[in-house]
């Protein structure tokens, strides 16, 4: 998961700055973007704070543009913040050939929609036996804004099919205010659509 903001001036600033538990990534992002509202880097209410769920239909992983966004990957070892054209070809790297069942897909969510519905109970962190696969944060589970406890295998579902058209379609009245954001294949193209 990474954050995407698009008002911050590019800086190296080291991830100890943010609250990050190694592994529990989901809730590393959710307050990375709590703490940049906060110091007022980004500003949640406007259209430049959003979420980015990356996965594909398998869950698994094989092993400069000139867009105004910044992204805040705390699981990276890229500085932060980085420019979204060059955090998609370090990072993200289209150009190296993978087989399609490993296809990245992203999940993109403004970030009040997240606040408000996002939830995590850690179950997803615990073994069979009910052991916990790494240290927990030492802070409460995130719990929604309307009581939902766990949520997060609906952000992390991220289909083909699910791919939002690149058509007539108003994506930005679709990332505004859709629960569980918009899923693309193309990040760069798709922030291009919502300047």
């Amino acid at each position: 998961m990474a954050s995407t903001t698009s008002t911050v001036e590019s800086s190296d600033l080291d991830v100890s700055q943010f609250r990050h538990t190694p592994f529990y990534c989901e809730e590393n992002v959710y307050f990375l973007c709590k703490k940049l509202c906060t110091n007022r880097m980004g500003d949640a209410r406007e259209a430049d704070l959003f979420v980015v769920f990356i996965s594909n239909e398998k869950k698994q992983r094989k092993k400069e543009g000139e867009f105004p966004f910044l992204v805040w990957d705390l699981d990276s070892t890229l500085p932060l913040p980085l420019p979204l054209g060059s955090y998609v070809s370090q990072a993200i790297r289209p150009s190296f050939q993978i087989s399609p069942e490993f296809q990245r897909l992203f999940r993109i969510i403004h970030a009040p929609i997240l606040f408000r519905h996002f939830a995590s109970d850690r179950r997803h962190m615990k073994d069979s036996n009910g052991n916990w696969m790494a240290k927990p944060p030492d802070y409460e589970a995130i719990v929604a804004e309307d009581g939902t406890i766990h949520n997060l295998n609906e952000y992390m579902e991220i289909k083909a099919a699910d791919v939002y058209p690149n058509n007539n379609i108003d994506v930005r009245d679709a990332i505004f205010f859709r629960k569980l954001g918009v899923v693309t294949n193309d990040l760069g193209e798709f922030f291009s659509q919502i300047l």
